[in-house]
Order: C-alpha cells, then structure tokens, then sequence
C-alpha cells in the first residue's frame, strides 16, 4: 500500500476507535444506571470519559483524508450528517455527568445520546461503503465492535471502583462482565458469518482466511476474539466470588486483547472492505 493509502487507513482506524470507546462506554453508563446500583462517582467519571472521546472523534472526523487507495469511499453528502451526530453524543454524555451529579436519572436524554453515537456510525458505514449492499454488514460491524470495545474499557474501570468502594456489590460488575462475553460471542459468530458469506472477499466463503491479510484475520480471530471470550468467561467466574483483584487483571487483559482486535478489525475494514 502506498504510504498516502497508509496514512488514511490510519486516520480511519483511529476514528473507528475512538468512536467505539466512546459509544460503548455511554452505553455502559446509561444501562448502569439503570439496572444496577453502580456508584454515581463511577458512572460520572465514565460518562465524562466517553464524552471527551467523543469530542475527540469529531475533531478527528473534521480531519479525515479522501480515502484513496483503499476500500471505502468518500460520502461527503454524510460527513455533515455524521459529524452532528457525534456532535449531539459528545454534548449529551457531557450533560449527563451534570445529571448523575444531581442523582438524576434522564433516560431520554441517555437514549438521544445513544441514538446520536448510533446515527454516527451507521451514516459511516452507509457512506464509506458506498451505499451498497455491504452498508448494512458494516453497520453492525461497527456498532458490535462499540459494545465490545467501549464495553470493556468501561468494565476495567469498574473493576478499579471496588478498591476504593469494596462494599459495592458485585452485580454491576457480574452484569456488565456478562454482557461483554455475549458481544465477544456475538462477534464470533459475525466472524463466521463475514467469512462464509464472503463479505469484502469477493462473495468467495471462507477466502479471507487465506489470502493477502490471511494473518491479520487469524490474528483477529485468535487475539481479538477468541482469547476475549475466554477470558471474559473467566471474569465472570471471579467477580461471582467477589475476587475483585483478580477480575480487573483479568479485564486488563481482556482491554488490551480487545482494543488490538478492534484496531486489526478497523484497518482490514477500510483497507481491505472484509469484516472480522
């Protein structure tokens, strides 16, 4: 790849990224406040995180170049659209610090904000795709690489919580453990599904684990999803024992394994067009 090709592709990785921690984190905090008793400290201090990253997704988008030499393509028709989006997330997550240091709950607000970060990456991925019949594909791709991504940066954060507040209960952690080993397993089974289909190989199944990025995609499939799963699995186990020491060091790893995959997923994405 050319290294004007290279240097796109890694402006979009970047925005990937930073969108996807900022969408999942969100979606953290507003679903903790409401189902579980996670402390308002925590879920103020997340929610102020994802919304600087949000922030820093829209100035990374004001900054994106044309994408020549890879598999998306230019929508300047969205970037107005795509930009407003972030823009009203990044203003909500802000907000919703304010509420929660008033005890406030707002799931309206919550919910707009969520719809906001939604409408972002889906305008992305209609836009970049061209709007054609991989929009949709890519659509969910990226919003299961924001619940995977955002959820468990937000889930190691949580696991810091209880060294501070250790008469926490455990079942925000449980809770939010569990669900992240469901989206693991929910992009597994996309993983599976991308490859069999063909998707961004040509309609050719199962071709994108012997081609050109053949090992990037095993990398995908070995580090970034299937190490995750197992070790989200095992979070799960010691956080029901309240071994909450030991459950953040597993959530160390499981941020470390799936921010790579999410980086790996993100660049095969636009240079390439396969989803993993």
């Amino acid at each position: 790849m050319p290294a004007q090709s290279a240097v796109g592709s890694l402006a979009y990785i970047n925005w990937t990224l930073l969108v996807t921690l900022a969408l999942g984190c969100f979606a953290v905090v507003a679903g903790g406040r409401l189902l579980t008793d996670a402390t308002r400290g925590y879920l103020g201090f997340t929610s102020a995180l994802a919304a600087v990253l949000g922030i820093l997704a829209l100035l990374s988008d004001l900054g994106l170049p044309e994408p020549s030499g890879l598999a998306i393509v230019a929508a300047p028709a969205l970037d107005a659209p795509r930009r407003l989006g972030l823009a009203i997330f990044s203003i909500v997550a802000l907000a919703y610090v304010i509420v929660l240091a008033r005890d406030g709950r707002a799931p309206a607000l919550a919910v707009t904000g969520l719809l906001g970060g939604a409408a972002a990456v889906l305008l992305a991925a209609v836009g970049w795709s061209g709007g054609d019949s991989s929009a949709l594909p890519a659509g969910i791709h990226l919003l299961v690489l924001a619940a995977a991504t955002g959820g468990v940066t937000a889930a190691m954060i949580l696991g810091h919580w209880y060294l501070v507040t250790p008469k926490l209960s455990e079942r925000p952690l449980v809770l939010v453990a569990r669900l992240l080993t469901l989206v693991v397993a929910l992009q597994l089974l996309l993983f599976v599904l991308w490859a069999a289909l063909g998707v961004g190989a040509g309609g050719r199944p199962f071709a994108a684990l012997a081609g050109s990025a053949a090992l990037f995609v095993w990398l995908r499939l070995l580090i970034g999803l299937l190490f995750p799963l197992v070790v989200s699995w095992m979070a799960v186990r010691t956080a029901r024992t309240r071994s909450m020491e030991s459950a953040t060091g597993l959530l160390y790893l499981d941020t470390a394994a799936i921010v790579a995959g999410t980086i790996v997923a993100a660049g095969l994405y636009v240079a390439t067009g396969l989803l993993v």
